[in-house]
């Protein structure tokens, strides 16, 4: 699955999810909900690009 990164530098990995934040693991980008902010800078997934 393909990584995203935030301009902050955080990546999102969908094989690790985000769990901290309601995301589990093997959560592929397109299901991330769409309120999800980055957990670092808390930009939302419309500021991320593919890695």
């Amino acid at each position: 699955m393909k990584k995203y990164i935030c301009p902050c530098g955080y990546v999102y990995d969908p094989a690790l999810g985000d769990v901290e934040n309601g995301v589990n693991p093997s959560t592929a980008w397109e299901d991330v909900p769409e309120d999800w902010v980055c957990p670092v800078c808390g930009l939302g997934k419309d500021m991320f690009e593919e890695e």
